[in-house]
């Protein structure tokens, strides 16, 4: 029915490979093999397309004109339940001893009955692997942060 909402319960995000810039097509990021889930994941946090602002101010009405920069996709944050033996997790911590981009993949579980679920991949270069130990009622978590340097391609849901 248009206009239902879905929960984040059931996402899973994964990491593939090292990739260059020249990844830059659906067919590609479905080419690569070796995907591995990350395990425990948590929560995924907010990312997406956003514009650099840039100003212009005009002397002689005073007024500032808008306009837009470059795209800024983001940085994406992933926490997981920490879990050593975790491939998924081991591979971000593996890439973040690199200065190498990433295939990553996120499906989102959307699709309604009959429908496949959307599936989101971009290039990105896992920038952080912080753990979050806490106090004795905290579950020990591994925070990891992907700075995103692609567009976002997405296969939307479909039949």
């Amino acid at each position: 029915m248009a206009g239902d909402v879905v929960t984040a319960s059931g996402t899973r995000v994964f990491v593939g490979s090292a990739v260059t810039s020249a990844t830059d097509t659906i067919a590609e990021f479905e080419a690569i093999s070796g995907w591995i889930e990350v395990g425990l994941v948590e929560s995924v946090g907010e990312y997406g397309d956003q514009s650099n602002p840039v100003n212009f101010e005009a002397l002689g009405d005073g007024r500032v004109r808008h306009s837009k920069g470059a795209r800024d996709a983001g940085t994406l944050a992933i926490v997981c339940g920490h879990d050593p033996t975790d491939t998924g997790q081991a591979a971000l911590v593996a890439a973040e001893a690199t200065n190498n981009n990433y295939a990553f993949k996120v499906i989102l579980p959307d699709g309604p009955a009959g429908y496949s679920d959307t599936i989101q991949y971009f290039r990105g270069m896992v920038m952080g692997k912080r753990l979050n130990v806490g106090n004795n009622e905290n579950i020990i978590r591994k925070n990891f942060s992907v700075t995103i340097n692609s567009e976002i391609f997405e296969d939307p849901a479909s039949t």
